[in-house]
């Protein structure tokens, strides 16, 4: 796998963003492609770098016939503690903000992107950013893959939450006017189950003990309780990441087959 990657800034914010096209395709050809927005978006972890090694999967999806969109925002590391503390008390919306604004300031810059047809995948934070993603903002996605997603703040790791999030029991209000109840729920996918209206494959190893099953098992029980339709692939004996290669070979796989089939009567319509 050879990167056919443009690294390029997006949006009022300057926002680091990778863009992803099938390998011998130019990226100045404005042919449509599907989009898949491939982030991880939080905390801890940047993904556009000037590193080969970093785009070998989401090359992999490209290949698959997708313009590809990788994006750093508020929370990331790298641009200063500023930018690292705009997520205090709010996991969810600068985050997803600032891959929306990727997106349109990626489309900006190549027209072949079609926004008609945008899918989301991560895992973990990830994980977590896509299903809040359809969740909140199904005008602008329309599908999304959430791998080893955290759904519900209090049942993750509190040395990690405290520090963006604060005491969960805190009864108090802080300088900002937040309480820690009320910033946990504000943050939580499941009171927004019943707003589902795209798909959404979950995929969660039961071994996990990172992000354990229970996120995704209350995310969907939370789901099927609202008469949401929804897929959960679940991952027998698997942690938070496979290091079995013929598991993570045939997630990627099933990945690429539940994009075809969200994506699919847009596909066809677009053609007519």
């Amino acid at each position: 796998i050879s990167p056919n990657v443009s690294l390029i800034r997006t949006g009022e914010r300057e926002l680091a963003t990778a863009v992803l096209f099938p390998n011998g395709r130019d990226p100045e050809d404005d042919s449509k492609l599907p989009v898949l927005l491939d982030p991880y978006g939080g905390p801890h972890a940047q993904r556009v770098t000037a590193s080969h090694n970093a785009y070998l999967s989401s090359q992999w999806f490209a290949d698959q016939g997708f313009a590809v969109v990788i994006a750093d925002g508020r929370g990331t590391p790298g641009r200063g503690p500023e930018w690292e503390r705009a997520v205090r008390n709010d996991l969810a919306n600068p985050p997803l903000d600032d891959q929306i604004d990727a997106l349109h300031g990626a489309a900006e810059q190549f027209p072949a992107l079609d926004l008609d047809r945008v899918a989301i995948r991560g895992w973990s934070f990830g994980g977590y950013l896509a299903a809040l993603a359809v969740l909140k903002r199904p005008d602008v996605f329309h599908a999304a893959i959430a791998g080893a997603p955290v759904t519900e703040w209090r049942l993750y790791d509190t040395h990690y939450t405290e520090r963006y999030l604060g005491d969960p029991n805190a009864t108090g209000l802080d300088s900002d006017g937040d309480a820690g109840a009320a910033v946990y729920d504000a943050n939580s996918l499941l009171p927004l189950a019943a707003d589902l209206t795209r798909p959404l494959l979950l995929i969660h190893g039961l071994a996990d003990d990172n992000v354990v099953a229970a996120h995704t098992l209350r995310l969907s029980s939370a789901l099927l309780a609202a008469g949401r339709a929804h897929e959960v692939l679940p991952l027998v004996g698997v942690s938070h990441m496979t290091p079995q290669e013929v598991v993570a070979e045939n997630i990627l796989l099933h990945q690429l087959d539940f994009l075809l089939r969200a994506l699919g009567p847009n596909l066809e319509a677009s053609a007519s």
